[in-house]
């Protein structure tokens, strides 16, 4: 799990709960961490086949918003996007902690963590080499960052 300040908050980039067959456990770190919000990036399939497939009840009971943006793998957010983004800047700039995960915490998630960047007044070529230092994988296509960059 990376960690980076943006936007006022903290944002942390992780592969998705349950990924390495311990999603109780992974949970759990997730939570010690203490976001305020978590991002799920994974469409509900993907979530389903690591045992994650109950995420949102699982961090509701814990007192942990949930956002659902799914995004097939490679991909880059749609129209979808524009629904969650308002709700993860206002988080941050309440100085809040997000979580956004894909299946990897590489592609999908990084992309998400850039257009937050940008967002907040980054240059991407620079945030992204920022984002990098924490998570080396983050953005894994010419399109995500395309996506990101154009905030």
């Amino acid at each position: 799990m990376a960690v980076l300040s943006v936007g006022g908050g903290a944002v942390m980039v992780a592969p998705c709960a349950g990924r390495g067959g311990d999603f109780a456990g992974d949970l759990a770190a997730w939570l010690d961490w203490g976001p305020a919000l978590v991002v799920s990036m994974t469409t509900a399939a993907e979530m389903e086949r690591v045992g994650a497939g109950g995420m949102g009840r699982a961090l509701g009971a814990a007192g942990v918003a949930w956002l659902h943006c799914p995004v097939a793998d490679y991909g880059v957010p749609d129209a979808g996007w524009d629904a969650v983004a308002p709700e993860i800047a206002a988080t941050l700039a309440r100085g809040g902690r997000v979580l956004v995960h894909c299946m990897g915490g590489c592609g999908r998630s990084g992309a998400a963590v850039l257009r937050l960047m940008v967002d907040a007044g980054e240059e991407p070529a620079a945030a992204l080499a920022r984002l990098r230092g924490v998570r080396p994988c983050a953005v894994e296509t010419d399109a995500q960052f395309a996506w990101a960059a154009r905030a």
